[in-house]
């Protein structure tokens, strides 16, 4: 029978051993982001990104409050693990200076300018 803290060391690192998830780590890092900055940013169709949230949600990564109709995201400080949170820590320490995540960042100031309504309108047409 595996222990509570290997289940839970493979739970967080897991959830972080995909790329996108790891760039959604390193978006919300910094602030609370719409489910719809997420699918802006990544490209990716809105179910996609969902479920790559609900992944870190699982793992204790990340929280989410409802407003309207609208999913906002946030890193969940709180998280429920210890390991996680040291983890996470070290994963934004260490991927703070990687080009991709820097381009994401560049990218965010853009789409952040844009209302939310207006990003939901661009995003439908697609």
């Amino acid at each position: 029978m595996t222990n509570q803290i290997l289940k839970d060391f493979l739970r967080v690192t897991r959830a972080l051993s995909d790329s996108t998830r790891l760039r959604i780590i390193m978006a919300l890092r910094k602030r609370e982001l719409c489910l719809c900055h997420l699918v802006e940013l990544l490209g990716l169709a809105p179910s996609t990104v969902s479920k790559h949230l609900s992944i870190l949600k699982e793992a204790g990564f990340v929280a989410e409050r409802k407003k309207g109709k609208f999913v906002f995201n946030r890193i969940d400080s709180e998280g429920d693990s210890p390991i996680g949170r040291e983890i996470l820590r070290l994963a934004i320490r260490n991927l703070e200076k990687d080009k991709a995540i820097k381009a994401d960042e560049v990218a965010l100031k853009r789409i952040l300018k844009l209302e939310l309504k207006k990003l939901l309108e661009m995003q439908a047409k697609r």
